[in-house]
């Protein structure tokens, strides 16, 4: 995979889908930024996992809710490196319930820490990449936001604005040479997962026409792809890791 830039910061990858995309992005030769809002010993095992592979890897942790705490993060690696090559919005929460007994607070807490942290995210690069006329940010969604789901309004809304403010500000930002793209991914074998019962399992594989859940790598490798030189021509766009779920 060819980069052009030198440096990528990746919010909420402490673990997860997100600890994945910053082992993966270092393999192909980017300083990775690990973001973390407050695991900060998960952030450091990955730091050091990414450094025993020969990688490059800082860890900064803040809370991607907190609007002045992503604008200064952000200075601070622009300070550190002389620039930001590449964004990945991928922190986010869930608070589920049903839509009738969802809080407006629960409603709001997940489109803050979803859409609005995103938002800033896409914003703030978007100014920093601008001088430098190249850079790429890729969002992860989901599928939910793509479909909806019973007991996630909140997520949906927030994954589902994800995948139209990408859309919009690929408008405004391909004059300037930067791309924005969206990942959204299915189910995803992570920790989240792992609690589910074997009948729970079951029953969400039988709904995917390649008859398995995804790894975090396969996500990670198309949020590489999406941020590479070898999508130069790609902006704008949603790729789909679901297995043939929704298509």
């Amino acid at each position: 995979m060819k980069f052009s830039g030198k440096n990528v910061l990746v919010t909420g990858s402490s673990r997860g889908i997100g600890a994945e995309v910053a082992k993966v992005l270092a393999l192909y030769g980017l300083k990775v930024w690990i973001n973390y809002r407050s695991g900060a010993a998960a952030a450091d095992a990955v730091k050091a996992q990414i450094e025993a592979a020969g990688g490059q890897a800082a860890v900064i942790g803040f809370d991607v809710a907190d609007e002045a705490a992503f604008v200064d993060a952000i200075k601070t690696i622009i300070d550190a490196d002389g620039e930001l090559s590449y964004l990945v919005n991928n922190a986010g929460i869930t608070k589920d319930a049903l839509a009738l007994r969802m809080k407006s607070d629960d409603f709001m807490a997940v489109i803050n820490a979803n859409l609005l942290s995103a938002f800033v995210g896409c914003r703030e690069a978007f100014k920093a990449m601008r001088k430098q006329k190249f850079g790429a940010i890729v969002n992860i969604a989901s599928i939910v936001g793509e479909t909806g789901n019973a007991g996630q309004t909140n997520y949906a809304a927030s994954k589902g604005g994800v995948i139209a403010m990408t859309k919009s500000f690929a408008q405004e930002a391909a004059s300037s040479g930067i791309r924005y793209n969206t990942v959204t991914p299915g189910f995803i074998a992570t920790d989240m997962t792992d609690v589910l019962s074997e009948e729970i399992k079951a029953s969400f594989t039988s709904k995917i026409p390649m008859g398995r859940f995804g790894n975090a790598a396969e996500v990670a490798e198309a949020t590489a792809f999406l941020l590479s030189d070898h999508s130069s021509y790609i902006t704008g766009e949603t790729l789909k890791v679901n297995g043939g779920m929704f298509m």
